[in-house]
């Protein structure tokens, strides 16, 4: 009886070490329009490659190399079913978050500036979806796999997100500060994994996607210029 026990002991250590290493959050395979890009902006959209956002557009005119220099907008939010029971509390704890994660990562490269002029990119990014996960659920559904049966029908039908874990949208603008000229647009979704770390915060799955999202633009934008140096973000 004692074996027994050590060993389901040892199997549930085993389960929850290899959790650790997995990725905090994926991609999600469909989007919602929100109506902060026009219709306009989104019949310029085409479906992103390999680690890249779901939907994308690059000005293939554009030089780079001549930015320096960017304005970050506040972040903004588009209600949605998903969005319009969230408090106002935790919508501003989520806009001032993902505001300080794309502000630290992009200021490694850019200059920040509050004007428009030569040289600067106006960055404006709105949270289009913001789905807390239930932290108790989701320790259950974690570390008792079998209950994933329960909860992988679900994740099919709403695009791939497990059940119970949180989900972020995230749809981003750059435009020429001075002329309004749209350099790039891009809009994504992001669902949590069950990765057990941080699930006693029921917003940890849709920061880890703010976290992602703010180097996954830093790098994006380092290939654009063409530097040697790009960090390729980590899921």
């Amino acid at each position: 009886m004692r074996q027994s026990v050590e060993r389901t002991i040892l199997i549930l250590f085993l389960f929850v070490f290899f959790l650790q290493g997995c990725a905090a959050t994926q991609q999600r395979r469909d989007v919602v329009e929100s109506g902060f890009l026009t219709e306009g902006e989104h019949g310029m959209l085409t479906e992103g490659g390999s680690n890249e956002a779901l939907l994308r557009y690059v000005n293939p005119d554009v030089d780079w190399r001549s930015y320096d220099k960017i304005m970050l907008d506040s972040v903004s939010v588009w209600k949605d079913p998903e969005t319009q029971d969230v408090s106002p509390e935790d919508l501003k704890k989520l806009t001032d978050f993902a505001y300080g994660q794309l502000h630290d990562a992009l200021s490694l490269d850019y200059t920040f500036v509050t004007q428009p002029g030569p040289g600067v990119i106006r960055a404006t990014f709105a949270i289009t979806e913001a789905e807390a996960s239930n932290p108790v659920a989701d320790v259950v559904t974690s570390i008792i796999p079998q209950t994933r049966i329960l909860t992988g029908v679900k994740g099919l039908i709403v695009g791939g997100k497990p059940g119970f874990v949180g989900t972020a949208g995230l749809e981003a603008k750059f435009t020429d500060a001075t002329t309004g000229r749209i350099l790039a647009l891009a809009v994504d979704r992001r669902g949590g994994t069950k990765n057990l770390r941080g699930m006693t915060n029921k917003w940890n799955d849709v920061e880890k996607a703010y976290t992602y999202w703010a180097s996954a633009v830093r790098y994006r934008l380092c290939m654009f210029r063409g530097d040697a140096n790009c960090v390729e973000p980590e899921s």
